[in-house]
């Protein structure tokens, strides 16, 4: 059998993230949407979105990437929020049987207020 293979990062709440007043928190993921937006835009991410009503909350997102695992943690230390020490990453290969995952070219929001558009 034949696998593709892809890198996820998990986007993960840490401990000792710091606390920060609600307007920062709010720019902060304006940033951070806007770089994950970039990627998108650039090819290299081939989805990603946050998780909702999860058993660990300190899980906040997923991240599959058309690039190495290398370049992934690359691209995601330069992610505002990561840089802030609101999110840290954990970055994996996964294989699944070839041609099983198709990813389609969609927009995705560039800020919390495009997000919420969306509902």
């Amino acid at each position: 059998m034949r696998f593709d293979q892809h890198t996820v990062v998990l986007l993960v709440r840490p401990a000792d993230a710091p606390e920060l007043p609600l307007d920062a928190v709010d720019r902060l993921q304006n940033a951070h949407l806007a770089h994950q937006a970039g990627l998108v835009e650039q090819g290299l991410v081939l989805a990603a979105g946050p998780f909702l009503a999860g058993d660990d909350e300190r899980l906040r997102g997923f991240v599959v990437l058309s690039v190495d695992p290398d370049t992934a943690r690359e691209l995601y230390h330069n992610d505002p929020a990561v840089r802030a020490g609101r999110l840290a990453v954990q970055v994996m290969s996964w294989l699944v049987p070839e041609g099983n995952v198709r990813f389609e070219s969609v927009p995705v929001p560039r800020s919390m207020l495009e997000a919420a558009a969306g509902d």
